[in-house]
């Protein structure tokens, strides 16, 4: 089951990657994404190890960014593939079929493409600008959202779309009548006063809106 909040860890002057995992994690996130960059393979894996645990101790998911190898050896839950890291079909191999490999998408060209290799979410972006990861694709806004899942529809697409990038608590209302299964967020959980808070409100956002029959 794909989650319809994905937490992706941030480092800030305060907390280290895995604190970051773990301060979540106790507010309510039930799936964390470790965006590990720029960093030797040892102090990787170190991070992942830590984060595995504490996932493990609040029942979360544990998904690992762009190693399948690593998210092979510390026995992840699943990996998530940028555009420029080992494709889908050549992580399947290595991760066997029970393991969740979710990709990154700015087109629906790039949805079909991972829905042809059978990823098991997509994570379309970025909504706006942030500045939590380099060389951003160009931006899509909420007409590039409606116009992209109406695509999907068109074309029967039902593989789980995540939106990312800047995404706050306030824009979920907006996105979630796209068609989008759910968001992944940084910054709005880790720079949130109350992060606690700030999940729950995230939630109730992402519940479909009920139907009124007239």
């Amino acid at each position: 089951m794909i989650s319809k909040l994905h937490y992706i860890t941030q480092e800030t002057a305060k907390l280290t990657h895995a604190q970051a995992a773990e301060a979540a994690c106790r507010a309510g996130a039930k799936w964390v994404q470790l965006r590990v960059k720029n960093q030797p393979y040892e102090v990787w894996k170190a991070l992942a190890i830590q984060t595995k645990s504490i996932c493990r101790h609040y029942g979360s998911t544990f998904i690992l960014n762009d190693n399948p190898a690593l998210a092979a050896e510390v026995g992840a839950a699943g990996v998530h593939l940028g555009k420029l890291d080992m494709s889908p079909a050549e992580a399947r191999k290595l991760l066997g079929p029970t393991k969740i490999i979710g990709g990154t998408a700015n087109t629906f060209e790039d949805i079909q493409q991972l829905v042809e290799q059978r990823v098991d979410y997509v994570g379309l972006g970025p909504y706006r600008f942030t500045t939590t990861k380099d060389n951003l694709s160009p931006i899509l806004g909420l007409q590039g959202y409606a116009a992209i899942l109406e695509q999907c529809k068109a074309a029967g697409i039902t593989t789980p779309i995540i939106a990312i990038g800047g995404i706050t608590a306030e824009d979920v209302p907006l996105l979630m009548p796209t068609g989008i299964h759910g968001i992944a967020v940084s910054s709005a959980i880790t720079q949130a006063a109350n992060r606690a808070a700030a999940i729950s409100e995230i939630m109730q956002n992402l519940q479909p809106l009920p139907q009124h029959n007239l």
